[in-house]
C-alpha cells in the first residue's frame, strides 16, 4: 500500500509507475492494475544477484528515473548492485535491517525512525525519517483538513487487521465486541483479500443478531475511518491512515516490524498497544474498548495526538526528493536573478519594505550575503536547469530566519512547497539548526498556506519594519 501511495503521487506529477514483484497476490495485482500501475512478474529469488540483474534490466528498459526497493529480502549487496548499474535508488526501510546503505535515499516513515539505524551508509545517502514522510494513498489527501467530532459515547467501531491476519485476530475482536455493553453498537469489519479466514468470518457475522458487517477489498477506507468512533487495528500501514483521520485506536501487533510502532505510538498518546497478537485475549480487547468508547476525553486526546503524527502530506514531501528539483548554493552569477525576483511586483507587495530595490543596493547586499558565513542562499532549478526561485536562511546560534521567493511564472504550480521542503531538509542536514523562523504579512494568504502546510506552527504576531507579521516556527524533528 505504501508503494501504491508513492506510485499515485508519481502519476499525479505526470509520471508512469511500474511495480515488479515475485508472487504478487491476485487481489493486489488487480488493485494495482485498476490504478493504472503496470505490473511485471519476476521469477528470481528476492534480493538475490539474479534479482538485482533483472531489476536493472527492467529499469533500463523503461528508462526509469528511480528504482524504489521495499522488502526485508533486500540487503546491502542488492543496493550496491543497483547503484553500480547507475540507477537512482529509494530504499524503503523499517528497522535498519541492512548492514550498510548505498541507496540515494532511505525512507523510514515510522514514528521510531532514528538516524542511529543508518550509521553505516554512503556519504551521498540522504535519510527521510519519521511520520512526516508517511506515504498515504490518494484517497486520503482530501481529508487532511477534516475535523473529527467526538461523540459523548462511542458506538461505531472499525476493525482492520491488515491484508492477511493469519492468526485470525479479527475473530477475537468480534468476540470481544459481542460482550460490549453499549446500546446501538455498530461494527464494520474490514478483511483483506488475502485473509485465509474469510469463510469463517462470513459465517460468524451471519450468526450474529445484527450491528456487524463484513467488508472485503475495501476502497473507501477514509469514509469508514471518518464514520467510526474507535478502531481496533494492526500496527501497520492502516495505523498511519488511522492517524491521518484522527481516529482513536487500539493496536494489536501482528508482526515483528509493528512492535516498535505500537510501543512508540502509545508513549506519544496516539493509541493503546495491547501487545503481541499471540498473547492478546478477547477479554483484554473488550476491557480496552469498553473504557475507550465510554470516555470522550480519552478519545479526544488520542485523536489529537494521532493527527499530530500524520498530516497526510508525506507522499508529496517524498516526491520533492524524487523530482527534478535541484538546490544549489547561490553564486556570483545569480545576482541578476535574485534582483529580478526581488523587484517583481508580487514579491515587493509581500515584503515588509515595498520600495523598488536599485541595482547598486542589490549588488552591495548580495555580495555581503555571499561573504557572510551565517547567510545560506539556495538557488532552485528544474531538471533542465531553469531557475525557479530562491530560499535564504540567516543563521543565529541554533536558529535560522527563512525567506523564499519564486519567479512569477512558477507560482501556483506546487513549486513553492517542493522548494521549501527541499531547502529545509538541506539546512537541517548541513547545519545544527534547531528552529526555523518565518514572518508573513497577514494578507499574504499564499504564504500563510505554504508555511502552515509545510509543518510550521503559527506562534502569534510580531512587528517587522513597522508592519504586523505572522510568526511561524518549525522545530527540527517536529
Amino acid at each position: 500500500m505504501r508503494c501504491l501511495a508513492l506510485a499515485q503521487a508519481w502519476q499525479d506529477a505526470g509520471g508512469k509507475a511500474v511495480l515488479a514483484s515475485v508472487d504478487l497476490l491476485p487481489s493486489v495485482r488487480e488493485r494495482l492494475l485498476s490504478e493504472g500501475v503496470e505490473v511485471v512478474s519476476l521469477e528470481s529469488a528476492p534480493g538475490s544477484a539474479d534479482d538485482a540483474r533483472c531489476a536493472t534490466e527492467l529499469a533500463n528498459r523503461y528508462a526509469a528515473a528511480w528504482v524504489v526497493v521495499d522488502g526485508y529480502h533486500f540487503l546491502a549487496d542488492y543496493q550496491q548492485k543497483l547503484k553500480t548499474a547507475g540507477l537512482r535508488v529509494l530504499f524503503l526501510d523499517d528497522n535498519g535491517h541492512a548492514d550498510h546503505y548505498a541507496a540515494d535515499l532511505v525512507l523510514n516513515q515510522n514514528v521510531h525512525a532514528d538516524e542511529s539505524y543508518y550509521r553505516s551508509r554512503e556519504p551521498y545517502t540522504r535519510l527521510l525519517l519519521g511520520t512526516r514522510y508517511v506515504l498515504l494513498r490518494r484517497e486520503f489527501r482530501s481529508w487532511s483538513n477534516w475535523k473529527r467530532e467526538i461523540a459523548p459515547v462511542g458506538r461505531r467501531v472499525l476493525v482492520s487487521m491488515g491484508g492477511s491476519d493469519p492468526r485470525n485476530v479479527t475473530a477475537s475482536v468480534m468476540q470481544a465486541l459481542r460482550s460490549i455493553a453499549v446500546d446501538g453498537l455498530e461494527v464494520a469489519v474490514v478483511a483483506g483479500g488475502s485473509n485465509p479466514h474469510l469463510g469463517s468470518l462470513e459465517r460468524t457475522v451471519e450468526s450474529y443478531d445484527g450491528g456487524f458487517r463484513l467488508l472485503k477489498n475495501v476502497l473507501n477506507m477514509p469514509e469508514l475511518m471518518a464514520w467510526a468512533d474507535v478502531a481496533v487495528a494492526a500496527a501497520g500501514t492502516t495505523f498511519w491512515e488511522i492517524c491521518a483521520l484522527g481516529l482513536p485506536s487500539i493496536l494489536v501487533v501482528l508482526a515483528k516490524n509493528q512492535r516498535s510502532i505500537a510501543e512508540r505510538a502509545t508513549q506519544l498518546g496516539a493509541a493503546e498497544n495491547l501487545g503481541d497478537s499471540s498473547s492478546v485475549t478477547a477479554t483484554m480487547i473488550a476491557n480496552a474498548l469498553q473504557k475507550l468508547l465510554g470516555s470522550p476525553e480519552e478519545r479526544e486526546i488520542r485523536s489529537q495526538c494521532a493527527r499530530r503524527l500524520v498530516d497526510g502530506r508525506g507522499s508529496q514531501r517524498v516526491l520533492t526528493f524524487l523530482s527534478d528539483l535541484k538546490l544549489r548554493r547561490a553564486n556570483d552569477g545569480d545576482g541578476q536573478l535574485f534582483w529580478d525576483w526581488a523587484n517583481d511586483p508580487g514579491t515587493r507587495a509581500s515584503s515588509f519594505t515595498s520600495k523598488t530595490i536599485s541595482w547598486e543596493e542589490h549588488v552591495a547586499w548580495f555580495r555581503s550575503k555571499l561573504a557572510d558565513p551565517q547567510a545560506i542562499l539556495y538557488t532552485a532549478t528544474n531538471g533542465e536547469g531553469t531557475p525557479l526561485g530562491e530560499v535564504r536562511f540567516q543563521l543565529r546560534q541554533d536558529a535560522a530566519t527563512l525567506s523564499i521567493s519564486l519567479g512569477k511564472e512558477f507560482r501556483g504550480h506546487g513549486w513553492g512547497r517542493r522548494i521549501l521542503e527541499g531547502a529545509i531538509h538541506q539546512l537541517f542536514h548541513d547545519y545544527h539548526v534547531q528552529f526555523i523562523d518565518a514572518y508573513v504579512k497577514p494578507e499574504n494568504e499564499a504564504s500563510l498556506r505554504l508555511f502552515a502546510g509545510s509543518g510550521f506552527k503559527r506562534m502569534g504576531s510580531e512587528t517587522i519594519e513597522g508592519q504586523q507579521a505572522v510568526h511561524f516556527v518549525l522545530r527540527r524533528g517536529a
